[in-house]
């Protein structure tokens, strides 16, 4: 019995023990086992910053990339500017879920971009109207009508060339009118040759015109100012005075050397070369001035011309060197041409008017 219980006791004291072992080897183990789960939270949350610094790496070298191809000029480089702040948001977004510090930074530099984007429609410039509207101006002023002129020409004026100054001194107000369109519609930059030489031509004629009423009766023009109206500057176009020779002279032979002018400015005499009866125009202008040269070189009230002999007008004389070598001139326009060795003589000018 004693064996017994001896045996019995030694089992109960061996389990006891080995209780104790193993609950001792059970709460060693505990703390491990918490320790590696702990472990194995946070892996992941290293792991998510790990990814945060690579993002931040990738996005801080992106600009860079960016800088090695920019643009050379300002407006591309202002597109290429919006571009990388468009590539750079989806970091921005990721640091904003992380509550990242850089998020909100991030978030206002974003406007930066846009003041770009409204920049651009600036860039082109409207042209200037007000020159425009200058050029438009010019281009009316080009196509200036001579239409009162004309009528009044066609009325006063035969196809021989004879002035009605009686007539014409009934219609004055249309002339001053008339004079008054050229003062306001003087030549400009646009105008083409024609439509200049055609202005003063018929500038000088109608301002002479005037002279002779302004005087009317006179038997001559050079019973005015003194025997040299041509001199006398009293004709104002364009804010600028001139006189009929400065007409002649400057605004035409000089500026044109064309000779055929001398056959369509008219001096009021008998001995110069007829006054149209229409108002000159650019678009017959060069076809009216042959027409004109013709016309006055074969007409032997004012010139007589033979195969051996010429008698021509003072005009080719006064003004010799308009007109080169005149007797190939000459050739030009008459009908009898002159022979190499043909004599040429001047005869006198008649200064009575032109007209009644």
């Amino acid at each position: 019995m004693k064996l017994f219980l001896s045996l019995f006791l030694s089992a109960a004291l061996f389990s006891s023990f080995a209780c104790k072992q193993n609950s001792a080897a059970t709460e060693a183990d505990a703390p491990e086992e918490a320790v590696q789960v702990q472990n194995e939270d946070t892996q992941p949350a290293a792991s998510v910053e790990e990814q945060q610094e690579q993002t931040l790496d990738v996005a801080a070298t992106t600009p860079e990339v960016k800088k090695s191809s920019a643009p050379s000029n300002r407006a591309s480089a202002e597109k290429s500017a919006s571009v990388s702040s468009n590539e750079a948001k989806p970091v921005v977004a990721h640091k904003a879920e992380e509550g990242g510090p850089t998020s909100s930074a991030a978030e206002k530099k974003e406007p930066e971009a846009e003041p770009s984007v409204k920049k651009e429609p600036t860039a082109e410039k409207e042209p200037a109207k007000p020159s425009e509207a200058k050029a438009e101006q010019a281009v009316k002023k080009a196509t200036f009508p001579h239409d009162l002129w004309d009528g009044l020409l066609r009325k006063y004026i035969s196809s021989s060339g004879y002035v009605n100054y009686a007539g014409m001194r009934s219609e004055k107000a249309k002339l001053d009118k008339y004079l008054a369109q050229l003062a306001a519609n003087p030549p400009q930059k646009g105008w083409s040759r024609n439509e200049e030489m055609a202005y003063w031509i018929n500038a000088y004629n109608a301002f002479t015109v005037k002279l002779i009423l302004d005087h009317y009766p006179v038997k001559s023009i050079r019973d005015i100012h003194s025997g040299n109206p041509w001199d006398v500057k009293w004709i104002e176009l364009g804010g600028k005075t001139y006189s009929l020779n400065q007409i002649e002279n400057e605004k035409l032979r000089k500026r044109f050397g064309d000779a055929r002018i001398h056959f369509a400015v008219n001096c009021a005499a008998h001995s110069c070369p007829p006054l149209l009866n229409r108002a000159w125009t650019a678009s017959s202008l060069s076809q009216t001035l042959d027409q004109r040269a013709k016309a006055f070189i074969n007409n032997p009230k004012y010139n007589q011309i033979s195969a051996s002999e010429a008698k021509v007008s003072k005009i080719f004389e006064w003004y010799a060197g308009d007109f080169g070598d005149l007797r190939t001139f000459l050739n030009k326009y008459s009908k009898t041409p002159l022979e190499p060795g043909a004599s040429i003589q001047y005869v006198e000018y008649d200064w009575s008017l032109n007209g009644k």
